[in-house]
C-alpha cells in the first residue's frame, strides 16, 4: 500500500495528514488507485480517519496539536521572512535563502526552530557561515529559535548527494524566499525528488531578489582575492576541527553524515537527525508487517 509510507513518515512527528497531503507525498500515478487504497486501509482498520485527518495510532490531542501548530506557523513565517531578508541583505556571499524544517511543513510550536537553507557563492561558504554564526552568538546570545542555520551549499553544488525519503521531503517542502534564479536552478538540479513524490506541487511563492547593502558589497570585494581564500581556508579548518573534537567520538561512523563538510557543503546536525528519522521509519515498517503482514521497502540514509 503506497499510501502508508507518507502516513507512517509523518507519524514519526505525531503529525496526522489530510487526504491531499497523503496524495502529495505518495508515489501513486493513478488517483483512482490512490482512493481505492485509502478506502481499503480504512475498512481494514490499518489507518483511522478523525475529522479530516488520516493517521495510525494518533489521538485527538495530536490533531489539536497540529492545528495549533498550523496557526502558530502563520505568525512564525512572517518572522522568518523578515529574518531571511536580513540574511540575504546583510551577510556576504549569500545567493539564496529558503525555509526548511517544521515551519516549511506549516507547523511551529514552542520547541520549534526556524531553519534556514542557504545557497552561497562558490569558494566562500565557510566565510559566510562564520559571519552568520558570529552574529548569532554575539547579538542573539546563541539562540537558535529564530536563527537556525544548519545547511549551506554553494551555487556550483546544487544537487543534494543523499537521495532518500528524508531529503526528498525536505526539498519538496522548502519555502523559497530570496534568490529566485538560484532557487529555480536548485529545484531543477533536484528533480529526482519527483521519483518519491510525482504528485507534489510546490505552492506559488513570491521569491524576492537578493539585494546587498553597500557595506556588504565592500566586504565581498575585500574577500574576493587571495586574502579571501586565506580567510575561507582558516574558517573551514577551525570550524571542522572544533566539530571533530566535540562530536566525532560521540557519533563515530555517523559523523561524516551528520557533519557533512567540504568546500561546497556544510551540514550541521549533531544528533544525526536524518538517520534517526530513517531508522524510526523502518521500525514502523516492521511494526506494520507484524500487525498486518504488509511489507514496505525499507528506506536508506
Amino acid at each position: 500500500m503506497k499510501i502508508l509510507k507518507p502516513i507512517l513518515y509523518f507519524s514519526i512527528f505525531n503529525h496526522p495528514l489530510k487526504l491531499e497531503e497523503i496524495y502529495s507525498f505518495s508515489d501513486h500515478e493513478n488517483r483512482n488507485d490512490f482512493d481505492c487504497e485509502i478506502e481499503q486501509a480504512l475498512a481494514s482498520g490499518i489507518i483511522t480517519k478523525t475529522d479530516s485527518y488520516y493517521h495510525i495510532n494518533l489521538t485527538s490531542e495530536h490533531i489539536k496539536r497540529r492545528e495549533t501548530g498550523n496557526r502558530n506557523a502563520v505568525k512564525a513565517l512572517g518572522t522568518a521572512q523578515k529574518k531571511a531578508h536580513f540574511i540575504s541583505s546583510w551577510f556576504p556571499f549569500v545567493e539564496a535563502v529558503a525555509i526548511s524544517g517544521s515551519l516549511s511543513k506549516g507547523y511551529f510550536d514552542s520547541k520549534s526552530d526556524i531553519d534556514y537553507f542557504i545557497i552561497v557563492k562558490p569558494e566562500h561558504l565557510w566565510t559566510c557561515r562564520t559571519f552568520l554564526v558570529a552574529y548569532k552568538k554575539l547579538f542573539l546570545f546563541n539562540s537558535r529559535k529564530y536563527f537556525c542555520m544548519n545547511y549551506f551549499i554553494t551555487a556550483d553544488n546544487l544537487e543534494i548527494e543523499e537521495k532518500n525519503r528524508f531529503t526528498a521531503t525536505e526539498i519538496a517542502t522548502l519555502v523559497p524566499l530570496h534568490g529566485k534564479e538560484m532557487l529555480t536552478a536548485f529545484f531543477e538540479q533536484n528533480r529526482w525528488v519527483t521519483d518519491y513524490f510525482p504528485n507534489h506541487q510546490k505552492k506559488d511563492a513570491e521569491i524576492k531578489p537578493v539585494v546587498k547593502k553597500r557595506i556588504v558589497r565592500a566586504v565581498e570585494n575585500l574577500l574576493s582575492g587571495s586574502f579571501g581564500k586565506k580567510v575561507e581556508k582558516m574558517t573551514f579548518t577551525t570550524t571542522f576541527s572544533f566539530w571533530k573534537v566535540k562530536f566525532e567520538k560521540k557519533l563515530a561512523s555517523e559523523f561524516s553524515i551528520a557533519f557533512k563538510s567540504s568546500k561546497r557543503v556544510s551540514k550541521h546536525h549533531p544528533s544525526n537527525f536524518q538517520k534517526r528519522v530513517i531508522d524510526a521509519l523502518n521500525r514502523k515498517y516492521e511494526e506494520l508487517y507484524t500487525a498486518h503482514n504488509i511489507q514496505l521497502t525499507k528506506e536508506h540514509v
